[in-house]
């Protein structure tokens, strides 16, 4: 939807500019000239799709007085610029009509086809459904826009021509909503835009909200940078001058044009540098624009003869282009008087798309596909939109998702073949295996960098030489989620540990009622055939469940209590003449444990997310322990002494069941020691020498807060064992250590000697 306007005048040097381009975009005269690129039927379209935008905003006045349909126009007109086809323009003319006009989709694909319909569908918002905050409102209308750009990339081209012109005339709009509607565009469209390749657009929606966010240092900049071009005016001719002199006589043909900083960069540079002005060297600059893409490096070689280059600021783009396809070569230089110019050499075909992106590669023909061109666009990250929707359906996690890969920076790797891979700035060995593939992320187990060994966090440099070691035993582990940096990742390694999370769920859920079946005398579980089919749809009915995979899950995570659901389906049973076994049901009674309400569960350290190990008491194999089905949480082990569980216990003692350790645990359990020590010289190191002696691996050391003078002080360590008897030895070589004056387990918060 566009913003809506009102009568504020924009800042001073916006008026002129922003006038005319509104004088020339109110007729479709205008319009229509630019269209020269379109067949017959093409203008046709367009010239039907204005008539009808035109009738459906009959009325309607931009808060600037000019009539609404002005507005469709300069959309339209942008597009046009980008050469985009008849089917875009008129989607452009018809983008607001559904949201404000009482159109309908139907309307559209009756008029203009389902193409037309698409588009206008995609750009609009959700307003009409009710949303519980305007953030959620905001996430779920831009995760709709996002998919339909990654089906059509036109969506969001037509969306950036909308935003732009809504953003040239935003003085008409209330003053009060100048802040929002311009930290949007910045957060948001002003990425994607740069995302897309489309720089142009990209500054001048950069230079737009720096003017309406900080008004006044905007105009001080502005102040600054006309003096200093006024002073420097002479210096910059002297140098285009010399260098036009040189690549004659070197006989290159070169089109030069200057080019300065914009307003924003120079104030983003500022601000993160904490710069004065002065300290800005690289203000101005040449764009040289040449034949091929020898003359470029042959370019380089010709400025270097002339000037001194400014060592660690040459970048080749063209050899390795970025990632939304610039390419261009770039080089500083120290020119008269010690200033700093900076040359950027590119062919013409390079100028093109390093102007447009993505809408420099336009390859809509009338008959043409949108996937076709999609195709072609070779913007992976399209793709990956539509791949985060599959495994995200949550508005707000989609768009978390999203807002990290619009950050323009990014390192270039190589895989062990010699493969570049373009990644975040910040991007980690996990990313990169996302990257590579989802299977790849799914089974990493380790990762080297150059050759060696490094940690799965480790940050990424370009240049770096990148190899995933993966197991097929391997999976991924929730702690990546605090360091991978790509949506792709973070959406991949979310969806696999929820699916994995429902899959063991499901199993226990199914453990647990076949257990609570038996204290009802039933032997085991019914499958659900043809026989059964009615009584579990009736057992689904009473507990509400879609599916049988659904409730199995539920009782796995908590949300449902085996043994009520048991009582359900034994009562079922009996209504078909099944009746409980007599036998079994005094057995099971009888041996039940008298504090539960269920059947045991056995427990080896091999659950993953279906089973979690208090933190509060840490219980380790050896130790007396009973299991609590929290809600949502699946089913989480205490020790029988633990003051939280007691305390559970005597608010929620149904949600209770008897757990044991099996035979060999298949892992080793983190356990909280707090040591008491003297003060003196090395004790840190030969208590964490008297633990690993033990074959005991720390995870985490606390030191409590020294008090000068202080003769003794608490070191508490979270390490792990294999059993309650290892735990015993470490304890044991930690009381023999001759500073330590007492070691004890700690459980509930509470130390006392395991």
């Amino acid at each position: 939807m566009s913003v809506t306007q009102s009568t504020l005048k924009p800042p001073a040097s916006l008026s002129g500019s922003a006038a005319a381009a509104n004088a020339a975009a109110a007729s479709f005269a205008a319009l229509t000239e630019k269209l020269g690129y379109l067949n017959a039927e093409g203008l046709d379209m367009v010239r039907r799709a204005y008539r009808y935008a035109d009738e459906a905003h009959l009325g309607q006045l931009r808060n600037s007085g000019e009539p609404y349909i002005t507005h469709p126009i300069a959309v339209a007109a942008q597009c046009a610029e980008w050469k985009l086809d008849a089917q875009a323009l008129s989607a452009a003319l018809l983008h607001d009509a559904m949201e404000d006009c009482g159109i309908t989709k139907t309307d559209l694909i009756e008029r203009f086809g389902i193409q037309v319909a698409d588009l206008v569908d995609g750009l609009t918002k959700l307003d009409k459904l009710e949303f519980n905050t305007r953030e959620e409102n905001q996430a779920e209308s831009f995760r709709k826009m996002l998919l339909a750009m990654a089906r059509d990339v036109r969506v969001i081209l037509i969306k950036l021509a909308d935003r732009s012109h809504n953003m040239r005339t935003m003085g008409d709009m209330p003053r009060a909503k100048w802040g929002r509607i311009s930290n949007e565009t910045l957060e948001i469209y002003a990425p994607i835009a740069h995302r897309l390749g489309l720089n142009q657009t990209y500054r001048e929606l950069q230079e737009l909200c720096f003017q309406y966010l900080w008004p006044w240092r905007h105009k001080v900049l502005n102040k600054a940078i006309q003096k200093a071009r006024h002073r420097r005016r002479d210096l910059m001719q002297k140098v285009q001058q010399e260098v036009e002199a040189s690549f004659a006589k070197a006989g290159l043909k070169v089109r030069i044009s200057g080019r300065e900083k914009t307003l924003y960069s120079i104030y983003k540079k500022m601000d993160g540098k904490h710069l004065s002005f002065a300290q800005v060297t690289d203000i101005y600059g040449f764009r040289l624009i040449l034949p091929d893409v020898i003359d470029c490096y042959t370019a380089l070689g010709v400025l270097h003869q002339i000037y001194k280059p400014v060592p660690g600021k040459f970048k080749d783009h063209i050899a390795i282009a970025k990632l939304n396809g610039y390419q261009s070569l770039h080089t500083t230089i120290v020119g008269p008087s010690g200033l700093n110019v900076e040359f950027q050499m590119r062919t013409e075909a390079m100028h093109l798309v390093a102007e447009t992106g993505v809408a420099a590669h336009w390859l809509y023909k009338d008959k043409g596909s949108s996937n076709e061109a999609n195709a072609n666009l070779g913007n992976k990250w399209l793709q990956s939109l539509l791949d985060i929707q599959d495994e995200t359906r949550d508005a707000t996690e989609f768009w978390d998702h999203v807002k990290v890969d619009l950050f323009p920076d990014a390192v270039y790797v190589f895989t062990p073949k010699s493969k570049i891979m373009a990644m975040p700035r910040g991007a980690t060995i996990v990313d990169f295996a996302y990257a590579v593939h989802s299977d790849v992320g799914d089974r990493t187990m380790a990762g080297k960098v150059n050759g060696e060994q490094v940690p799965l966090r480790t940050e990424l440099r370009s240049g770096d030489i990148v190899e995933v070691i993966t197991s097929a035993v391997a999976s991924p582990n929730p702690a990546w989620l605090g360091f991978v940096r790509t949506g792709r990742a973070r959406s991949k390694i979310r969806h696999h540990l929820k699916t994995m999370a429902h899959s063991e769920s499901q199993g226990l859920g199914e453990k647990l009622l076949a257990q609570a079946l038996r204290a009802e005398g039933i032997e085991k579980m019914p499958a659900r055939d043809g026989e059964h089919a009615s009584l579990w749809d009736k057992l689904l009915h009473f507990t509400g469940s879609k599916t049988q995979a659904e409730l199995l899950t539920d009782i796995g995570l908590g949300k449902r209590v085996a043994s009520i659901v048991a009582k359900r389906l034994a009562t079922l049973l009996s209504d078909t003449g099944l009746k409980p076994d007599a036998l079994l049901l005094s057995r099971e009674r009888f041996t039940a444990h008298e504090n539960v309400s269920q059947g045991s569960v056995t427990v080896d350290g091999s659950e993953n997310a279906s089973v979690q190990y208090a933190t509060c008491c840490r219980p380790v194999p050896g130790d007396a322990i009973v299991g609590y089905l929290g809600r949502g949480e699946g089913l989480v082990v205490h020790t029988d002494q633990c003051g939280v569980a007691q305390r559970l216990k005597y608010k929620d003692s149904e949600r209770f069941i008897a757990v044991e350790w099996a035979d060999e645990p298949t892992r080793t359990f983190e356990v909280a020691v707090v040591v008491t020590v003297s003060n003196g010289k090395g004790v840190l190191a030969r208590v964490a020498s008297a633990i690993t002696s033990a074959e005991a691996d720390i995870t985490h050391v606390l030191m409590a807060d020294e008090v000068s003078g202080q003769e003794a002080t608490d070191l508490r360590f979270i390490f792990t064992v294999r059993d309650k008897a290892h735990l015993e030895t470490v304890l044991g070589n930690l009381r023999r250590v001759p500073s330590v004056l007492q070691a004890q387990r700690v459980v509930s918060g509470v130390g006392r000697e395991a």
